[in-house]
């Protein structure tokens, strides 16, 4: 069997969590349209009858690193290019953008089989642009190859996946055939709680914002999750809490809905909103909440 690490890296916001949500057949990666959603490397594995390859959803690279938050989610998608067999470039649309030059020279260092997956490809009409700008793209990297996918639609996907496979090497099993990802329930209900919020919140979202499962008790017939919502500033508060709480309402029926549907069993659900100054800035409040290479 073939058995192996794939990596999948790009800009924030191109789709690599929607890609690997896809690849595997269930979420695991939370998904929004704000960027940065992945903010930890989360393994997603897919085992089939020719192998098994365990994806590696990472934040986006990007240029900002002005907080200690920043600098550490560059930190976890740099250190995902050690130790994989292959790696998959996401890309949004038929052009490189700045930020993406120094993606190029991390690959050189890397030197593994690289595939350039160029997402949203639905929306182009034009299919001699795309011929183009492959051509284009081989002449600025030696890539496997490319593929022009749609994440979300499911475009070219069994063929991005038999590519993968053909790459990775020979061997035993690394997971159990039924296991799908690497992270305790605890680290993903708090993921869909933080999903639920950015959905509902958008642009009124303040980005420091994390959550953390301060107690979760699995009894009998229901799971009792009480969950924190750490922010930075107290008038931040306010806008996730709602009016009487009818923000902070919605968001936990929203999330109990879908973490019910993940560990099968009734969920009582509840949430905090508590302050935290300058957590996102602080080295080691971020190892405390959980975000490590």
């Amino acid at each position: 069997m073939n058995c192996g690490y794939v990596a999948l890296i790009g800009r924030p916001n191109v789709g690599k969590s929607t890609l690997m949500n896809h690849l595997i057949k269930q979420k695991i990666s939370i998904t929004s349209r704000k960027p940065q959603t992945t903010r930890h490397r989360i393994l997603g594995i897919n085992t089939t009858d020719v192998g098994q390859a365990i994806y590696m959803d990472t934040p986006g690279m990007h240029a900002d690193q002005k907080k200690a938050l920043n600098r550490q989610l560059n930190r976890t998608a740099d250190t995902t290019l050690l130790g994989v067999n292959v790696i998959v470039w996401l890309i949004d649309g038929l052009a490189f953008q700045e930020y993406d030059e120094v993606i190029f020279e991390k690959l050189k260092q890397a030197g593994l089989p690289v595939i350039l997956a160029v997402n949203k490809i639905d929306r182009v009409v034009d299919k001699d642009k795309v011929f183009a700008f492959f051509a284009a793209a081989q002449e600025r990297f030696p890539f496997h190859s490319i593929f022009p996918i749609s994440a979300l639609k499911g475009i070219h996907l069994e063929e991005l996946e038999s590519e993968i496979m053909g790459l990775l090497p020979e061997g035993d099993l690394i997971y159990p055939a039924d296991q799908i990802t690497d992270r305790p329930e605890r680290f993903l209900v708090a993921e869909i709680i933080r999903e639920k919020l950015m959905r509902r919140l958008g642009a009124e979202l303040p980005y420091e914002l994390t959550v953390e499962i301060e107690r979760y008790e699995e009894l009998e017939n229901i799971s009792k999750i009480y969950a924190i919502i750490w922010i930075e500033r107290l008038s931040q508060k306010s806008i996730i809490i709602g009016t009487e709480g009818e923000m902070l309402k919605k968001v936990g029926t929203d999330a109990r809905i879908d973490i019910e549907r993940l560990i099968g069993q009734k969920v009582y659900l509840q949430l905090w909103v508590k302050v935290k100054k300058g957590w996102s800035d602080n080295e080691r409040a971020l190892q405390s909440l959980g975000y490590q290479d």
